[in-house]
């Protein structure tokens, strides 16, 4: 293919990008897939971010009276030394303003249920978009399982992300991955769950935020009834005292919130 000098060739149309699938050997339905994201670490250092809250999370008063500058760029530079990313063409009241850097991947996801096919934008218990700003380095996932091999993909990497991505895109750039999986053979969990060195959380994707808390909350609670042999009594008031929640995706199909706890709160568990 011929290119003209110092463009570069456009190869996909654009959206969340999905690398894979990658077939797992052994998985099969009714299992869960563990995946381990042992490196992401950014190979660029430039991002893009939309400018323009999206609709569906603020008031339809909001929307009609905002007034966007059609010229705002939303390009950012990244330090990657310094860990922050800063406004490439800042307006003269941000040209100080920065934030701090923490890759991450917005999409990690196995085949969903039946013959249905999702888009980049798409989540549900299979995972998907879910947009949550910790899934980066350290994490692991639990995805359940639904066609043989898993038949995992990810992509969607940003820079940084405030919670809920509102204005539909954050600072999207494109990383480096490791990562490794195991299986949890004859256990399919309900939707996606993951750990890091600091929180057990589930997630609850479903059409509106309250739906997403209950099915967050409970996910969770079932996962300290199963792992740390908790009964209902015990379960609600662990969860009374030091539950958290982090709202993670609101201007897609399904909205997405993710119930957690300290792992601290645990270790003092019998």
């Amino acid at each position: 293919m011929m290119q003209a000098a110092g463009i570069t060739p456009r190869r996909t149309p654009g959206g969340n990008l999905e690398t894979g699938p990658f077939y797992i050997e052994g998985a099969l339905p009714g299992d869960t897939l563990v995946v381990k994201l042992n490196k992401v670490r950014m190979n660029r250092d430039s991002a893009r971010q939309g400018s323009r809250i999206n609709g569906r999370t603020v008031t339809p008063a909001y929307v009609a009276a905002a007034q966007y500058d059609p010229g705002f760029d939303g390009e950012w530079t990244l330090d990657r030394d310094k860990g922050i990313a800063r406004l490439a063409h800042p307006t003269p009241r941000m040209k100080d303003f920065t934030v701090p850097i923490l890759p991450m991947l917005g999409c990690i996801a196995t085949a969903p249920p039946g013959d249905r096919v999702y888009r980049g934008t798409d989540l549900g218990p299979f995972g998907g978009n879910m947009d949550y700003n910790r899934m980066g380095e350290g994490v692991t996932l639990y995805l359940p399982v639904y066609h043989p091999g898993a038949l995992l993909t990810m992509g969607d990497a940003h820079a940084a992300m405030g919670d809920g991505e509102v204005t539909g895109s954050a600072l999207e750039t494109s990383v480096n991955v490791g990562f490794t999986v195991d299986l949890i053979p004859g256990f399919a969990m309900a939707g996606p769950r993951l750990e890091n060195s600091g929180y057990i959380m589930a997630m609850g994707v479903a059409g509106s935020v309250p739906d997403s808390i209950q099915v967050a909350t409970a996910q969770l609670a079932e996962w300290l009834k199963k792992d740390y042999k908790l009964n209902d009594s015990e379960v609600a008031l662990l969860l009374g005292a030091v539950l958290q929640y982090d709202i993670t995706e609101m201007v897609d199909p399904q909205f997405n919130v993710v119930a957690k706890v300290p792992k601290s709160a645990l270790k003092a568990l019998q």
